[in-house]
């Protein structure tokens, strides 16, 4: 799998950074390229701060100095390809965009947010969360607004096959689930910021009693990793009109379907079977169009 990419890696890491290193992460994400030509004297000067705090930067974000970033980030730039409309390049839907416009930057954030989500994703994190999950007597997932969506769809999936999983969308209910956990359940907190205080507190709550506890975040910083056990990361990049929210949602099904098929790989005999199951106890309820 290919190595992940530096923007990611810093889009990630920005709400952790300083305010003055946010600026410098600013910067290098909107315009790799450009960074990369800038010496750290002219980097510094963009970003309204000295040259130390470009220093404190790289390595905040794991580089030794300043020639390693400007090396990432040139590579980086040269792997890039941009949308045939290069107007659409950073996701932002400028104002008075046609649709033609719209369409186009909707996909290219949505595609790139799937492959960069793939790209960082830890395989061995992912293991562990399905090992957690295939011997979990219950499973109970929590996501508040877009997040819950996908909490939802996680649900439904692991019913489908078979899987005793909850969810719930009422942060009472929620809390009231994830007192009753106990060693060998499992707790998922979907937050695509990492910050939403209603997840955060379940999840607390689940890891007091005992449960294995699992974070999808975009944010590996944020707070919710610090009430889990096992952290998952999405890749997604937010812009001035949201764009990038679209983009996050499917990030995040990404990483659950990843783990669900996991989920079923474990018991393929028994997913298979529920699956067929369940289809067929739904099929009367397709409507069939009649010929003439």
């Amino acid at each position: 799998m290919p190595e992940p990419g530096l923007i990611v890696q810093i889009s990630g890491l920005l709400p952790a950074l300083s305010p003055a290193e946010q600026r410098v992460a600013r910067l290098v994400v909107a315009d790799p390229a450009d960074a990369a030509r800038r010496t750290i004297t002219d980097l510094a000067t963009a970003a309204e701060t000295s040259e130390a705090t470009v220093i404190r930067f790289c390595r905040s974000v794991g580089l030794e100095g300043y020639p390693q970033l400007r090396i990432r980030l040139a590579a980086e730039a040269a792997r890039r390809v941009e949308p045939p409309d290069a107007r659409v390049v950073g996701g932002d839907i400028p104002p008075g965009a046609d649709f033609t416009q719209i369409i186009a930057t909707i996909a290219f954030n949505d595609a790139r947010a799937v492959e960069e989500t793939a790209q960082q994703l830890d395989p061995e994190v992912c293991e562990a969360v399905v090992e957690a999950l295939n011997g979990a007597s219950r499973i109970e997932i929590y996501g508040a607004g877009a997040s819950g969506f996908v909490a939802s769809d996680f649900q439904q999936k692991l019913h489908r096959i078979g899987r005793t999983a909850y969810y719930w969308p009422d942060v009472h209910s929620a809390l009231t689930s994830a007192a009753l956990l106990g060693k060998g359940d499992v707790a998922i907190g979907i937050s695509h910021t990492g910050t939403t205080g209603d997840v955060l507190d379940v999840l607390e709550v689940a890891r007091s009693r005992g449960a294995t506890t699992v974070a999808l975040t975009n944010f590996p910083r944020s707070p919710i990793a610090d009430v889990a056990d096992h952290v998952l990361t999405t890749a997604a990049r937010e812009t001035t009109y949201r764009s990038g929210a679209t983009a996050s949602r499917l990030a995040q099904l990404t990483v659950v379907d990843c783990l669900f098929v996991g989920v079923a790989a474990r018991n393929r005999a028994k997913a298979r079977k529920a699956l067929e199951v369940t289809a067929e106890a739904v099929r009367s309820r397709r409507v069939v169009r009649r010929r003439g």
